[in-house]
């Protein structure tokens, strides 16, 4: 989980500022008219068991005290006070669920209620990872604005001193919430946001660089890609306080190390994008990497050149110019469907399904270096042998049988010998072991 450390010594801290102090038994009289109505206990016994239960410091029995209280007074005056320890004490035991459910309760009754809203928030990420539910989501979301709406008001009970102290780490905790909800909802651009925020307020933050390089790539804005790439390699690279664990810094290096070959067509000048991105937590103003494509077109003295260097890729650059452009369906039903188009050069996007697959998506290559989103879709009758790695290099000639124009995707039906590059392989059959016959007599 992310900054798991972090998060507990934070929870820690706010479980002590958060739980109740001791509350003293009143005497039963009438509280004066200007001020607010007395809480009663049912009795001395309710008193002596919450009394009991501020006092125990092992989360496990004072749970099994909070029950019991449950239990014996289901009514009670004294129930905004008795939720909080509830979520208090769940937190102490790691508990996401019961501690949100909890905190759930204290912010139906009060929906500023800072103890409800805080653990809500804080424990978004475990609950949604346990139950990929979409309310776990929603309601660290509301959560999470919620504190960020209210960041300059002390919480009820904490003073502006303790306050200064706390803020920060509760307001960097509600942007990466933020960042992440964004994420996994697939609203790259605002999660893009809300990370910004959060290496504004921690600069050093190893697993936001690797979520940022990922949230770039996925808004698939290729001119952006020299972005994601120092993000990835600040992620991998960095490994001072705030370094993301070493498995993910081992996957964002390896990652940016493939992306970088692929964008720019060779490992020269990675060694200068990781030294940048040690070097610094946000990306050099005048950084720029230059793709592939440029540099292959710059070894031609003009377009027609190239063109004639790269037929298939000058091709599918045309059909994509038609297609998209105002008469695409006119063009498509009168150029195209049903009718044999020539080779053209394409990188696997992913396969259906995974093994043997009968469906492959496909990136056709036009030049613009955007290996990375699928334009065609290649259909066979019968399944392919085995299965080959995203990125592989094909070519084929197909028969397009439909497409949409926003976003671009042809289908194709292709034959099999039709399509070149593709190096699967079925698994050798097992060998068959025949038991030896009986000598005979």
């Amino acid at each position: 989980m992310l900054f798991q450390s972090y998060k507990l010594s934070l929870a820690a801290g706010m479980i002590g500022v958060l739980s109740l102090g001791t509350v003293k038994m009143p005497a039963q009289s009438a509280a004066p008219a200007a001020q607010a109505p007395q809480k009663n206990w049912k009795d001395r016994a309710e008193y002596d068991l919450y009394d009991a239960i501020t006092k125990d410091a092992n989360a496990k029995t004072r749970l099994e005290k909070l029950q019991q209280w449950e239990k014996q007074y289901p009514q009670t005056e004294w129930l905004t006070e008795r939720r909080t320890l509830l979520v208090t004490t769940y937190a102490a035991l790691n508990q996401p669920k019961e501690t949100t459910d909890a905190a759930k309760a204290l912010v139906a009754g009060d929906p500023k209620n800072f103890t409800g809203l805080y653990y809500i928030m804080y424990f978004t990420q475990a609950l949604y990872a346990q139950t990929k539910a979409q309310d776990a989501l929603d309601q660290g979301e509301q959560a999470a604005n919620t504190i960020v709406a209210n960041i300059e008001t002390p919480p009820p009970g904490v003073t502006a001193e303790q306050w200064a102290k706390l803020r920060p780490d509760i307001e960097l905790l509600a942007h990466v919430n933020l960042g992440y909800i964004a994420m996994t909802k697939k609203n790259f651009e605002a999660s893009e946001t809300e990370f910004q925020k959060t290496l504004q307020l921690s600069p050093n933050n190893g697993q936001v660089d690797a979520w940022m390089g990922f949230v770039i790539t996925s808004q698939k804005k290729v001119e952006r890609t020299p972005v994601a790439m120092f993000y990835y390699a600040r992620a991998g690279t960095y490994e001072g306080q705030g370094a993301a664990d070493a498995n993910t810094r081992s996957t964002a290096l390896d990652f940016v190390k493939r992306q970088y070959k692929t964008y720019h067509g060779s490992d020269e000048g990675f060694d200068a994008l990781i030294a940048a991105a040690k070097a610094s937590p946000t990306p050099p103003a005048d950084l720029k990497i230059v793709d592939a494509v440029s540099i292959d077109k710059a070894k031609f003295a003009n377009e027609e050149e190239w063109t004639k260097a790269h037929p298939e890729q000058a091709l599918w650059k045309s059909v994509k110019a038609a297609l998209t452009g105002a008469d695409g369906a006119n063009y498509f039903s009168t150029s195209m469907k049903d009718s044999q188009v020539p080779k053209l050069k394409a990188k696997v996007v992913s396969l259906q399904p995974a093994l043997k697959p009968k469906t492959i998506l496909v990136a056709v290559e036009d030049g613009t270096n955007n290996s990375d989103t699928a334009d065609a879709t290649l259909k066979f009758e019968a399944a392919l042998p085995g299965k080959v790695e995203p990125g592989t290099e094909l070519t084929f000639e197909g028969v397009p049988e439909s497409y949409t124009a926003s976003p671009l995707m042809v289908v194709f039906n292709v034959d099999k010998e039709k399509l070149h590059g593709w190096t699967g392989k079925n698994a050798a059959p097992a060998p068959v072991h025949h038991k030896p016959k009986a000598a005979s007599n």
